[in-house]
């Protein structure tokens, strides 16, 4: 549990912490990152299932810590929506212009 409190930590911290760009809101998670997130927490739950039912205060603390990982991403989830709903509107705004130019090349072809 501490590694993956370790890993979450950073992870949460380092997004918490990322400026915001002209393009993108804060808080925008690569799909790498949300892969590596889902594999994380599914690796946590694992463990978190295993635990034997004495555990002792260094492991209660793990778990609380734990916890609060999970809590601040609860807390970052919605932006990280927002910030993946914007990347995708812009980037289908940008296939169609690809494809407005393509058809428009297609078309001047063929007036040749």
């Amino acid at each position: 549990m501490h590694e993956t409190n370790s890993r979450l930590s950073s992870w949460l911290e380092s997004l918490s912490l990322q400026p915001a760009s002209p393009a993108l809101p804060p808080h925008v998670a690569t799909p790498h990152q949300m892969s590596w997130l889902l594999s994380e927490l599914l690796h946590a739950g694992q463990n978190l299932r295993t635990l034997p039912g004495e555990r002792d205060a260094r492991l209660e603390l793990e778990i609380s810590v734990y916890r609060e990982n999970v809590e601040r991403l609860r807390t970052l989830l919605p932006s990280i929506h927002k910030a993946l709903l914007s990347e995708r509107a812009r980037l289908e705004q940008e296939r169609a212009r690809v494809e407005s130019a393509t058809e428009w090349v297609r078309r001047s072809r063929q007036t040749l």
